[in-house]
This record gives structure tokens, sequence and C-alpha cells, in this order.
């Protein structure tokens, strides 16, 4: 089983002025064990190039922080990339997130 050390995106909505809201991301270190690891390529008749999905699970040591606010998780990076967490479930003490595509929201 492989080891996992790196950030962890969480999204939180702000009220930039009246009517407009921004996402508001902050990065987090954890570290873990990587449960899975596969990926596969999405192809479809109308796209040129496959997309690329990442299927792995990743068990990391969860804080208070994580507990808290688990459902506000938008990314990990991991292998120099950052991948959206498709699931996050909570088997205390630690979250288990799978991921899927890449992430090209915003960042911190």
């Amino acid at each position: 089983m492989a080891r996992f050390a790196g950030k962890i995106g969480y999204s939180d909505t702000i009220q930039i002025r009246p009517g407009v809201w921004v996402d508001h991301i902050t990065e987090r270190e954890y570290r873990g064990d990587v449960l899975r690891d596969s990926r596969s390529l999405d192809g479809a008749a109308d796209k040129l190039n496959d997309d690329l999905s990442i299927n792995n699970s990743f068990s990391v040591v969860a804080d208070p922080y994580a507990y808290q606010n688990f459902h506000a998780i938008r990314y990990i990076w991991w292998m120099g990339q950052r991948w959206k967490v498709r699931t996050v479930e909570v088997q205390r003490p630690r979250l288990l997130l799978t991921i899927g595509g890449v992430y090209n929201g915003p960042t911190a």
C-alpha cells in the first residue's frame, strides 16, 4: 500500500459585496494511505481527446477541522496535480476520499 502526504482543498463561499459571492479555498496538509490506484480514459464521439479519470481512494488521518468541514472538500493534491474529490466517507479517525477527474476550479 502506498503512502500519501499532500494538501486537501476546502471551499467556503464568501460574499465580497452585496450580491457577489466567490469561493474561497483553504488548503491543509494531511497524511495517509492510497487504498486504490486506478485510471480510465473516458472517450466520447464528439471529443477529439479522451478525458482522463482517476478512480483512486485515499484514507487520510483527519483532524477536528476535517471532521467539521468534510462537506467542503473540493480537491486533493496528488502527483503534482489537483484532482476532484467525488466522495468523502467519515470513518473515524480517518476520512476516505475517492477522486475523479482533474480539478479546474478556484485554488488557494
